[in-house]
């Protein structure tokens, strides 16, 4: 059988088998209580995949209620070891489904199947490792006061976290707070990103059928942002939100959850910058720059869209760069040898190609690859750079999120720095050279939450990710996530006969 006749079944396969989508709440699978539903778009082809329940605020109180009642209940009565043997059930559930899981999220969002099934095998291990850090490491301390007191604190959970998740990696980053939530003793609402329901709805079926999780601990509201999102936020008995999204969203959510004192983790845009020094191993340096926007169909928030390349090499490798962008593979995201798909939604697609117009419009030079006569039909934005860009342009300095990089040149260390800080975004960087005093130096004076040296974007999970100005609030990742999904309670016992003031004794 063909390549191209092996897509198509693989297509036909998930069109038989996806189903409408349900609520996932205190066990169950149930519409919405206004029966509203919302179709659920195919990015590859904008064909209709199925409905998905419209949830809002009658369905979010009705998981609160479920998700509280867990937490003071058998959930909250569990001993720890009893707690995270569930959290391995639903790792070893997961690698299952990962063949599954990978092909309906490539379906559902447009981003290539080889991509989707390193993500979708990364997710388990999530669960794994907050298992292991919190048998490990969620641990307090004490503090002996001479022979009078020993003053101890632990770590408790917080209580119901509301986790609304983004749509351009949903699966992986889903179960990236999922697992430490659940881990920690949580207990969880997640509402999904509207343009990719398909995975969470997965996992619900996952846990319900094979892991046998109380009623309540995992509920899964869809909707949209401003109805099911904007109550889950505002809800007076969730009290933690961690969110990852565009920043003003962030924005609007801290304002609507203040009112109920809630904490929050926020990780959002970024406009991240990849510096190349004269020096680089340029080979190495031009396989990351590749990769760092491309993938993920450039819809990433760490993407390095800015690209700053000394002058003395920039001619060389914009060549370099534009054989490259010549050669991706842009076709059907079900097929394993295409690197880039299309764009998740037509309003997304028409955002990113007008910022190719404002671009050109700007006086940048662009350049871009190739779609295939028959994808048209698509959300496609080819490969694009855009040439002959400075600081000053929207286009550098707003966040694009698609497969367009900007590129710019620099002389020296200082000059580079100041352009990587002139934008009001702080998330990622990275910077390229051979001189390793240079690359440590040049990595601190970038304002961002994270850097990397003659890398590209490798997680390790035990690290704090996060981002600085407009990029986000606090950290989450290895035992930084227990600062948020933990409460820290202080206990004072005395251990001696300390004077105690005796007020109107006589």
């Amino acid at each position: 059988m063909s390549n191209v006749n092996v897509v198509h079944k693989v297509r036909q396969e998930l069109q038989e088998k996806v189903k409408d989508v349900k609520l996932y709440i205190d066990g169950k699978f149930i519409v919405a209580e206004s029966n509203e539903q919302f179709d659920n778009i195919e990015p590859f082809t904008n064909a209709r995949i199925n409905s998905v329940a419209s949830g809002a605020r009658t369905d979010i109180d009705k998981a609160a209620k479920a998700a509280r009642k867990a937490f003071k209940g058998e959930w909250g009565g569990l001993p720890q070891q009893q707690r995270l043997d569930y959290i391995y059930k639903i790792a070893d559930s997961i690698d299952r489904h990962v063949e599954e899981l990978a092909h309906l999220e490539s379906y559902d969002t447009g981003l290539p199947i080889f991509l989707t099934k390193k993500m979708v095998s990364r997710a388990s291990k999530n669960f794994r490792f907050y298992a292991e850090m919190v048998s490990s490491q969620m641990y307090g301390d004490a503090y002996q006061v001479d022979d009078e007191f020993l003053n101890y604190t632990i770590r408790k959970p917080v209580g119901i976290a509301g986790l609304i998740t983004p749509w351009n990696a949903p699966f992986m980053l889903e179960t990236w707070k999922i697992a430490p939530a659940l881990a920690t003793g949580n207990t969880v609402i997640l509402k999904p990103a509207e343009w990719s329901p398909l995975t969470a709805n997965k996992l619900a079926e996952i846990i319900d059928e094979e892991v046998d999780l109380p009623d309540g601990v995992f509920n899964v509201v869809h909707g949209y942002g401003e109805t099911a999102g904007a109550s889950l936020v505002a809800h007076e008995d969730v009290e933690l939100i961690s969110f990852t999204g565009e920043t003003t969203t962030g924005s609007e959510i801290m304002k609507n959850g203040a009112d109920s004192l809630k904490r929050f983790s926020m990780e959002l845009g970024g406009k991240s910058p990849i510096i190349i020094f004269d020096d680089a191993d340029l080979d190495r340096a031009l396989d990351a720059c590749t990769w760092g926007i491309f993938s993920f169909n450039g819809e990433r928030c760490t993407a390095n869209s800015r690209l700053y390349v000394h002058e003395d090499i920039a001619e060389d490798f914009v060549k370099a760069l534009k054989e490259r962008i010549s050669n991706i593979k842009v076709g059907d995201p079900l097929d394993e040898k295409t690197e880039v798909g299309p764009l998740i939604h037509t309003n997304h697609y028409k955002n990113v190609k007008g910022y190719i117009e404002l671009a050109e419009q700007e006086g940048c030079e662009v350049f871009q690859g190739n779609v295939p006569e028959e994808h048209s039909q698509g959300n496609y934005i080819p490969p694009t750079i855009l040439l002959n860009a400075d600081n000053s342009m929207r286009v550098v300095q707003e966040e694009v999120f698609g497969p367009v990089l900007t590129v710019m040149t620099f002389k020296e260390e200082e000059e580079v720095i100041e352009k990587a800080n002139d934008v009001r975004y702080g998330l990622a960087g990275y910077v390229w050279t051979k001189d390793i005093q240079r690359g440590h130096r040049v990595s601190q004076a970038v304002d961002a939450g994270m850097l990397w040296i003659n890398s590209q974007n490798v997680r390790d999970l035990r690290t704090p990710f996060g981002g600085s100005k407009h990029s986000g609030i606090g950290r989450e990742g290895g035992y930084y996530a227990f600062e948020f999904y933990t409460e820290m309670q202080v206990i004072h016992v005395a251990i001696g006969e300390h004077r105690i003031p005796q007020f109107g004794k006589n």
